[in-house]
Order: C-alpha cells, then sequence, then structure tokens
C-alpha cells in the first residue's frame, strides 16, 4: 500500500511536475534544449492545474450524470430499496474531536445521503476500507458521522474496500444476500459516472445521486484565470478520475463481461 502511494504520488501533478523542473536544473548545462522542454512543460503544466478555470471545463467533461431533483426524493422509496454512500477519505487525528474525521468531500457525501435518507425512509449502506491498514475503517467513522452529526443510523457497514470497484463488489455481497438490488448511489459528481458503472457490473439498477458539482461557473475574478491552490486539488482530483475511468473499462472489461 505504501509503494502504491508512493508511485502515485510522484506520478501525478504537481509531484511530476516537480521533477521535470528539477530535471531542467539537472540538465540546463549538457543538454539545453531538452531542459528548456522539460522547465516549459513544467511551468505550464503547473500554471493550468492551478486555474479555476482549468476546474470548471475538466469537470464539465467528467460529470455527465444529472442532479437528482430534491421532488424526487420522497418517491425513491417506491423506485429503490437502499442508499449506497460512498467514502471519500478521512482527517487523521483532529484533536478537537480526538479521533479521525470523515473529509470534507466524505462529509458533502455523507449530509447528502443523509437528507435523502430522511426524506425517502431508505436504509443506507456505507462503504470505505481502512486508511493505511489503520483502523477504524472509512464506513466506521462515516457511520458514526450519521448518527452523531444527523441522527441517522446506517443499516449496513462495508469496511474492507480500497478502491471504487471494491466499493461495489463488497456491497454486492451485502446488500444482494438481502435481495437488494436497486439502490440509490451517492458519491462526488465527477467520481459518479465510474463508480454507476462499477455498481451496474455486478448487477445493480443504480439511480445516481450525485453532490458536490464542479462544473459551474467559477465566478472568480477574470473569469478564473488566476492560479489558486484550491484549483491545483480539484484539477488533480479531476485528473485521477479521468485516468481511473479509462483504467477501469480497461482493467475491469474481463470481469464486467462475465454473466
Amino acid at each position: 500500500m505504501t509503494w502504491r502511494y508512493l508511485i502515485k504520488q510522484l506520478a501525478f501533478p504537481p509531484s511530476s511536475l516537480l521533477l521535470l523542473l528539477l530535471i531542467a536544473f539537472v540538465l540546463r548545462k549538457r543538454w539545453p534544449k531538452t531542459a528548456l522542454v522539460s522547465f516549459m512543460i513544467s511551468i505550464g503544466g503547473l500554471y493550468l492545474i492551478s486555474l479555476p478555470i482549468t476546474v470548471e471545463y475538466v469537470a464539465r467533461a467528467l460529470e455527465t450524470e444529472t442532479v437528482l431533483p430534491s421532488e424526487q426524493w420522497p418517491d425513491l422509496e417506491q423506485r429503490a430499496e437502499a442508499i449506497v454512500i460512498l467514502g471519500g477519505g478521512r482527517e487523521s487525528n483532529d484533536p478537537a474531536w480526538q479521533t479521525d474525521q470523515p473529509s470534507l468531500m466524505a462529509m458533502q457525501r455523507i449530509r447528502y445521503g443523509a437528507r435523502l435518507a430522511k426524506a425517502s425512509n431508505l436504509p443506507i449502506l456505507v462503504t470505505g476500507g481502512l486508511h493505511f491498514g489503520q483502523p477504524p475503517s472509512e464506513a466506521q467513522i462515516m457511520a458514526d458521522s450519521l448518527q452523531q452529526d444527523f441522527a441517522v443510523t446506517a443499516r449496513w457497514l462495508e469496511g474492507d474496500s480500497r478502491t471504487t470497484w471494491e466499493n461495489a463488489e463488497f456491497s454486492a455481497k451485502i446488500l444482494q444476500a438481502q435481495g437488494i438490488k436497486r439502490v440509490v448511489l451517492v458519491t462526488n459528481a465527477w467520481h459518479m459516472p465510474r463508480s454507476r458503472w462499477s455498481f451496474e457490473q455486478f448487477g445493480f439498477a443504480v439511480i445516481s445521486a450525485p453532490v458536490g458539482f464542479l462544473s459551474g461557473a467559477n465566478g472568480r475574478p477574470f473569469n478564473g484565470w488566476l492560479p489558486e491552490s484550491k484549483a491545483m486539488w480539484h484539477n488533480t482530483a479531476l485528473l485521477n478520475e479521468a485516468i481511473g475511468a479509462v483504467l477501469y473499462r480497461l482493467t475491469y472489461k474481463a470481469k464486467a463481461q462475465r454473466p
């Protein structure tokens, strides 16, 4: 798990672009043209991933699922049998709470899932595994937040998954043992297409309930062409999702085609 994390961090911005900058510095005397190309790619890449306008346009390409209108929430009980909320990370050892807490992204999902559950009376499954092998699981953290912050009890906890595919695979083992095959799926809008695809491969009929849209007008001065640290985080997440969406259909294609 540590090696996987290290490789991923070095391969993705900003680490990969900083490595290019380092290469440019090392090669500046011996191969100045190569160094210049490396420098320009690094600086240009860092600029692009720090722009809110980049977030807006990349998100538009990824956020293909539509909003679940609030007027449809009370009718979900007739259309689905459970709500599934996907884990979205954690903040470790928060001194204010004296324990691990859901990340801001996870809280978006938890809050939305809780609102859907109260409107529809559907039971909730939360799914998310351990963080670098350390308990508690994301599912447990989410379940605690649902209960303590929103007075909603998660009926099922799936705490072994490490990927979106495993979210679907392990959730299927729990829910389909109960005869449940129709679910409302809650995750971020840019993550929804890959998530929905994964759950559908395990026989679920999925109603998408995306939250945390990034594709709206950025509303920044100068239309989002000034660098912003928050945009760098969003763009990195979007890049990871774009690559993941392609790799999932290649990596899991054979599994997905099995009856």
